[in-house]
């Protein structure tokens, strides 16, 4: 047998093998394709309008109306997408309220760059007329805070308090730091990671502290993650390094006086609530106001106050009312 009627007989074999593929199964197949491609497109499309840093407002007439110079920000944690925090702001909207109106810090999909974050957030405070900010630090969120605090005050902004909730300290307060780290290397190294390939990481990461979750909030945290509107591999990797390479004593002494809360849970499996605790306390002592509020019975028990806002929005009130009080007569809104 020559050449050509070797590769004849191979083609003749292929043909056969497709006769024995049903009809269903390849127009499954084809479906899933067409699902993955169209999956994709959306994915680029929605990540390509969000490559711009914004300030986004969660609206409510009761705190406009009663403080049109205040406002809280939520910076939110490790790879949470724009809806999230909105979600997160939504969630404790009953405590938050009670001092200022509501906004978020929609990070760009580009990667984690505060120095333009920062001149956003100046923007807002400009065209609002804001002259008092809170800041919420949710999980990593927090070392952000800090950070814009020096900006916001270098600026001539003054930042009344940072909540932190479970925010680490430091790289080393992150408990899976392998995980974490190798998500650094490979973003140091110039590779960045298809979004298409996060899903074997993000169901490995929650299956890894599948002592916080159900196995359904492991699904369903997982799916979030890989829907359009998740924050892009590239930020998630640019945020990693942000956390890696913190340095908090860099701030310690341009946050002015700002004061801080921070709270935890001890049941936290995702940064050391024993180490990161101590940690805030002993170096920024001079602007701690308490390390004492717990989360004790949410879960998860990492920064989860748009699933817990019951456990969340008590020690949001307590802070504001035993350190910053309302002028007499100053009404208060149910919790829910």
């Amino acid at each position: 047998m020559n050449i050509h009627d070797s590769e004849h007989a191979h083609q003749l074999r292929l043909a056969a093998g497709m006769h024995r593929v049903s009809r269903r199964s390849f127009l499954v197949s084809a479906a899933f394709g067409l699902a993955t491609a169209a999956d994709l497109t959306v994915t680029r499309a929605i990540q390509e309008q969000r490559e711009l840093p914004q300030i986004l407002t969660l609206p409510d007439e009761y705190a406009e109306t009663r403080f049109p110079k205040t406002s809280w920000v939520l910076f939110p944690g490790y790879k949470t997408s724009w809806e999230e925090g909105l979600f997160i702001l939504n969630s404790l909207r009953p405590a938050l309220t009670q001092r200022g109106q509501m906004a978020m810090a929609g990070y760009s999909n580009r990667g984690l760059d505060l120095q333009h974050m920062a001149e956003v957030l100046e923007r807002h405070v400009a065209e609002r007329g804001l002259e008092k900010l809170y800041f919420y630090g949710h999980s990593f969120g927090g070392m952000v805070a800090v950070e814009m605090t020096a900006r916001m005050l270098a600026k001539g902004i003054p930042v009344e308090l940072i909540m932190m909730d479970c925010t680490p300290y430091s790289r080393f307060d992150v408990l899976d730091r392998a995980m974490f780290e190798s998500v650094v290397f490979f973003y140091e190294a110039g590779y960045r990671v298809p979004s298409y390939l996060r899903g074997t990481y993000e169901l490995g990461e929650r299956i890894v502290h599948k002592d916080e979750r159900s196995w359904r909030q492991i699904m369903d945290q997982t799916l979030e993650q890989l829907s359009p509107l998740a924050v892009s591999s590239t930020l998630v990797q640019s945020q990693s390094s942000y956390i890696y390479h913190f340095d908090a004593k860099r701030f310690q002494k341009s946050i002015g006086d700002t004061m801080i809360s921070w709270m935890g849970n001890p049941n936290d499996g995702t940064v050391d609530y024993n180490t990161a605790r101590r940690s805030w306390s002993v170096n920024y002592a001079s602007c701690m106001l308490t390390a004492d509020l717990v989360t004790t019975g949410a879960v998860p028990a990492h920064a989860s106050p748009q699933w817990n806002p019951g456990v969340y929005q008590p020690l949001i009130l307590q802070v504001e009312e035993e350190h910053f009080p309302l002028p007499t007569g100053g009404g208060r809104r149910m919790l829910f």
